[in-house]
């Protein structure tokens, strides 16, 4: 399958991470920084918080990420754990076949 052509590198390799977990400050910071470690760009993002729970929904892209997405997986859930918060990661195809009608 190829992958959508982008001006910065070759190709784009969409996922979808969510991050959900009790309110507090940093959480968006932390999150960010992780991705950024592992070379991963964030292309769109959404947060809310729902009374004392904070949600957020990003779109990145890990084409320059070296990780596996399962290496990712374990990362972002350990680095949750950590954190108290739940941090999973999804392919953005999967993602869209799981949620599709």
């Amino acid at each position: 399958m190829m992958r959508p052509y982008t001006a910065e590198r070759n190709f784009v390799m969409k996922a979808i991470v969510t991050v959900i977990g009790k309110d507090r400050v940093g959480i968006t910071a932390a999150v960010c920084s992780l991705l950024a470690q592992h070379n991963i760009n964030i292309l769109d993002i959404t947060q809310t918080v729902l009374q004392e729970f904070f949600t957020m929904v990003m779109l990145v892209d890990t084409a320059a990420c070296e990780k596996s997405i399962g290496d990712l997986t374990e990362i972002l859930a350990q680095a949750g754990q950590e954190e108290g918060l739940s941090i999973r990661i999804q392919r953005e195809d999967i993602f869209n076949a799981m949620h599709r009608i």
